[in-house]
């Protein structure tokens, strides 16, 4: 007995002095003046802790969706509640359960605290606490004690005090930032996105009752520990059992809530954008809300992209995406790494933005420049020959010529010594000058820029890049790309003229979309660095421009990568994940040129070099149409060898032959070859070097 007395003794002693707090707390209530104005004296002197409570920076997206969150200085996962406010029917679960008398008390519930003691004294130990809303909060404020007397009637006094100076909602937005969710998580936002991965603004019945049970004992509760499910489920269904007989929820709702599974993981916070979010939070230290531009849903199909593109690819490869609207500037998607790790990968590198060899996505903007100076118009035919431009002798990328083109072909194909040849009579002081006002800052080495610039003999970021192809997609007219709203300039003088710049877009939507796509969709340029270091794809529609980078952020090699196998399709799917958004590219302008080289002025129709007399004047003529002059069409042709002689009329070379579609004799300059040959029927067509083609069909007999 006596020991069952000694082990009594300090619930007593506990009991006792609540009632003695509640007697305190009954005369201040109903005492006198004097004893109010002592009381309020004292109330008034309190002296709180800190009320501004730390929360970790969110990345907004453009509709207020959560893109990344960071975690305060010491590694707690504390967010502010949402703009949009909590699911109100957490808000009356929590009330009811904790504090039904919440809206009514002015901070301590006088009857909870008589009702405890007199528990207390009857029973011989605690069975009810009478800690209300405000006190919790005091506490979580002073990170207190819970059941000491002492800490108790800081809490009381304290819970009073804020009550005067801060009213109920400031008092319960601090406790939804405060509440404690187990390990280092804080507050319901981090709590709601941790367990069930979505904002707290929505929640089940079953959802907001283990958000309202767990602060009671958060690290017994935690229901992705195998040893705390059962307590969690217990827990979690009092709450519901309350709720159902406060009327929160009906009894359908109350069994629908009560068979919901718990959720047996913690998830990982959102980290989309993370390297643009990086990077906006050491601009903006302290900020609490960062909100940019980017869209939430084109930014999670940009990231899905840019990891399904390098999945099973080399070791270290990385893609860079950038998606904007061209119309306003807004970037709507920016994903700077594939994998977004520390290490060999260059994940923590913001490929948007380092400078990279830009290959031949360049040429548009010196072709556009040469339309605009009225030096060359797409159908202008141009040689594709050996040449020396000092002591550099550029090449093809597969090292063959293809003799007299038209610029359209030059473009599409991505020839080097057309577009060099055009750089050569603009200059290249002023083709730098129009990659400037284009929006593009390229770097060269040396004081002075040479021809190979135009070749990719330079460094330009990703995010250049497409704000240059912005340009030429806004009709010459530049944008500057900002990835925060209200962040748009007033756009400079124009680049080019509309008409150069429709030009360019014209001969760029005409070039073939990778995966067996119609072409007039998006104009697009590829290109592949020296050495097959970066692989590039930038384009753009009526409304979005977009690019594409993909290589290894250290510059090592990657064998074998080309713009048009790696990025082309990672573009084009971006393209296609706009959906119905996209908007066509526009018609030409009233003063555009349409027309075929004949038609031309004669200026216009062959472009010839400063000091480089013209060829005679049938080589100015329009080339005669291509056409197979043996065999004839439906001829019957008998072989005397396993080989037979084909030949071409008019067109220009160099030739393709190609027998039952499969080609035979690729590059020949002569428009006769001998060509191997089976028994029976065949199809023979030829392709010349612009593109052109003439089909005939034969019989072949004989032969050994």
């Amino acid at each position: 007995m006596a020991e069952r007395s000694s082990r009594l003794d300090p619930e007593r002693r506990l009991g006792r002095r609540l009632i003695a707090l509640a007697a305190a707390l009954g005369l201040a209530a109903h005492g006198g003046d004097r004893a109010r104005t002592v009381w309020d004296r004292w109330i008034d002197a309190t002296e709180l802790p800190p009320l501004t409570v730390p929360v970790g920076t969110e990345v907004l997206a453009r509709d207020g969706t959560l893109l990344r969150a960071f975690p305060v200085e010491n590694g707690l996962w504390r967010l502010a509640p949402p703009q949009e406010g909590v699911d109100p029917r957490f808000l009356s679960m929590l009330v009811g359960w904790e504090d039904r008398r919440f809206h009514h008390h002015d901070g301590v519930d006088r009857r909870a605290v008589l009702r405890a003691a007199w528990q207390a004294v009857t029973h011989g130990r605690i069975v009810s606490g009478a800690s209300t809303l405000s006190m919790q909060t005091a506490r979580l404020l002073e990170r207190g004690k819970t059941g000491d007397w002492r800490a108790k009637l800081r809490q009381a006094r304290v819970a009073l005090a804020l009550e005067r100076r801060l009213g109920k909602d400031r008092i319960l937005d601090l406790y939804l930032r405060l509440a404690p969710y187990g390990g280092n998580t804080e507050g319901v936002r981090a709590a709601s996105l941790m367990w069930f991965g979505k904002e707290p603004r929505r929640l089940t019945s079953a959802e907001s009752a283990l958000l309202v049970a767990l602060p009671q004992s958060p690290e017994t509760r935690r229901p992705d520990l195998p040893q705390a499910r059962a307590a969690a489920k217990a827990a979690r269904d009092r709450v519901i059992d309350r709720a159902l007989a406060l009327g929160i929820i009906d009894a359908e709702a109350a069994q629908t809530a009560r068979a919901t599974p718990l959720p047996d993981h913690r998830r990982a916070f959102p980290a989309h954008a993370a390297l643009l979010a990086d990077r906006l939070r050491r601009e903006n230290p302290g900020a609490p809300r960062i909100e940019t531009t980017l869209d939430a849903r084109l930014q999670a199909a940009a990231e899905r992209l840019a990891a399904r593109a390098v999945a099973g690819q080399a070791e270290q490869v990385s893609a860079a995406i950038l998606l904007a609207d061209h119309r306003s500037g807004d970037i709507l998607a920016q994903v700077g790494t594939a994998q977004f790790a520390a290490g060999a990968s260059g994940g923590f590198v913001d490929m948007t933005r380092a400078l990279r060899s830009p290959g031949s996505t360049l040429k548009p903007f010196v072709y556009a420049l040469g339309f605009d100076e009225g030096l060359i118009h797409p159908e202008t035919l141009i040689e594709d020959r050996p040449a020396a431009f000092g002591r550099w002798q550029p090449q093809n990328f597969d090292n063959r010529f293809r003799g007299t083109v038209t610029i359209r072909q030059a473009l599409v194909e991505s020839l080097n010594l057309p577009v060099v040849r055009v750089a050569e009579a603009l200059g290249p002081a002023r083709v730098m000058a129009a990659f400037r006002r284009a929006g593009m800052d390229v770097t060269v080495q040396g004081d002075a820029p040479g021809l190979a610039v135009v070749l990719g003999g330079a460094g330009v970021s990703l995010a250049d890049l497409v704000e240059g192809y912005a340009t030429l997609a806004r009709g010459g007219r530049p944008v500057r790309l900002h990835d925060r709203p209200g962040m748009d300039k007033a756009p400079g003088h124009p680049a080019f003229g509309p008409v150069a710049a429709w030009q360019v877009a014209n001969v760029l939507s005409g070039i073939q979309p990778p995966g067996g796509r119609a072409a007039g969709r998006v104009a697009y340029k590829t290109g592949t660095s020296y050495g097959h270091r970066d692989a590039l794809a930038v384009g753009f529609d009526g409304r979005f421009v977009a690019g594409v980078w993909m290589g290894r952020p250290d510059g090592t090699p990657v064998p074998g990568a080309f713009g048009g196998d790696y990025a082309a399709p990672v573009l084009f799917d971006l393209f296609d994940a706009l959906g119905p958004r996209t908007v066509p590219l526009p018609p030409p302008p009233e003063a555009a040129l349409t027309v075929p080289n004949a038609a031309l002025p004669r200026p216009l129709r062959r472009f010839v070099p400063a000091g480089e007399l013209p060829p005679p004047g049938p080589a100015l003529r329009a080339p005669e149409p291509l056409t197979i002059q043996f065999p004839p069409d439906g001829a019957e042709v008998e072989l005397s060898a396993a080989a037979l002689v084909v030949r071409a009329k008019g067109g220009t070379p160099p030739y393709n032959w190609l027998l039952n579609g499969a080609p035979v004799a690729i590059g020949r300059s002569d428009p006769v070859a001998e060509l191997p040959a089976p028994q029976g029927f065949s199809a023979l067509t030829v392709v010349d070097a612009r593109g052109r083609s003439a089909r005939v069909q034969f019989r072949a007999t004989g032969g050994s």
